[in-house]
């Protein structure tokens, strides 16, 4: 979700997930205050999915909020608004998917 990485997804075209393997991209940024859109979220999912097959994909958070001593915070409602963004998104996209 860190825009500096959003382009990486592509690199499973040419680098296979080895068998019996899950990925757990990190879909929601949480360093910023800002809420990811549930279709945003429900894109990126599926551009991994398109590379590494819907089963083989969970959606996760970008590491953890606040994970550094001294990082800022990010205000715990917009955490929650961040997670239920997530659960939309990842909704929406199963819903495609499955």
């Amino acid at each position: 979700a860190n825009p500096r990485h959003e382009h990486e997804w592509n690199v499973f075209e040419d680098v296979k997930l080895p068998e019996g393997k899950v990925l757990l991209p990190g879909m929601i940024d949480t360093t910023t205050n800002f809420i990811e859109h549930p279709e945003l979220v429900a894109q990126r999912i599926m551009r991994f999915a398109s590379v590494v097959g819907h089963e083989n994909i969970i959606a996760s958070t970008d590491c953890g909020f606040a994970t550094f001593a001294g990082s800022r915070i990010v205000d715990p409602r917009i955490a929650w608004a961040k997670l239920e963004s997530l659960v939309e998104g990842a909704h929406l996209a199963s819903c495609q998917l499955w």
